[in-house]
């Protein structure tokens, strides 16, 4: 393209015409085209009206993010890193631990969840139940380079519930893991016990990851507990909704 035929172009219809373009092309081809483009193409306004056309807002309006661009990008990646974390295909997906008891299983919600459209949940039994993943970040899209860069936050969430006539133990465990799987970074709150007639309600655990450093490229995702009666079959800890997600920084 010449430079008589960019300068006739005025760049407000430049912009509309780069609005519509995939973002990737727009950096990776249009962005070198001129010194005007690449202007308009690193200015925070553009990626903050492709973030407003695509309804990618930061959860708290008043704290805006730093970085437009590096928002859109975060935020059009994010998703949940973890698969069948609802137990809608019963164990799959999930590397068993522990499975004391009458081992882990997958019933229905004796609760509703707040989540109506949840209608199933793991559920442990009279012995230890543990189950993790472990997620690659370089296999979901986020390479070493990215993380290290970036140092986008990494918000980790699980629901659990107990049953009201038993006692229950719920825990978890999340560590950030370099190249040789060793840790970082970790997560390890103390167990929740629940007494036995409790007012069975659903309670979520969340944590954000922030300035963990470089070198993370797995996540090891852990969770479980069971019953403390002992009593025979599924009357542990209730687990569901279980979530990784690598989160724009502006992100309380």
């Amino acid at each position: 393209m010449s430079t008589d035929v960019r300068l006739a172009v005025p760049l407000a219809v430049v912009e509309e015409i780069l609005l519509n373009l995939p973002a990737q092309q727009v950096i990776s081809v249009f962005r070198l085209v001129c010194h005007e483009w690449k202007e308009l193409v690193d200015s925070a306004a553009h990626w903050r009206e492709r973030c407003r056309r695509e309804d990618l807002q930061p959860c708290d309006a008043s704290r805006p993010p730093a970085d437009w661009q590096m928002f859109y990008f975060l935020a059009k990646k994010r998703r949940n890193l973890l698969k069948n974390p609802r137990a809608e295909e019963e164990l799959s997906g999930w590397e068993i631990v522990w499975n004391g008891g009458s081992r882990w299983a997958a019933h229905g919600t004796r609760k509703p969840h707040p989540d109506n459209t949840i209608t199933k949940c793991f559920v442990t039994s009279y012995g230890l139940c543990l189950k993790r993943q472990l997620i690659d970040l370089k296999k979901e899209g986020y390479n070493l380079a990215f993380m290290d860069h970036l140092q986008p936050h990494i918000k980790i969430s699980d629901w659990y519930i107990p049953r009201c006539d038993c006692g229950s133990q719920y825990q978890i465990c999340v560590e950030l893991l370099d190249q040789q799987k060793e840790v970082i970074s970790i997560f390890q709150p103390e167990p929740v016990f629940f007494p036995q007639w409790n007012d069975e309600q659903w309670c979520e655990m969340t944590h954000v990851f922030k300035d963990y450093g470089p070198g993370v490229q797995f996540i090891c995702f852990t969770h479980g507990g069971k019953d403390t009666q002992f009593w025979k079959g599924w009357y542990g800890i209730r687990v569901t909704n279980s979530s990784v997600e690598i989160c724009p920084a502006a992100e309380r």
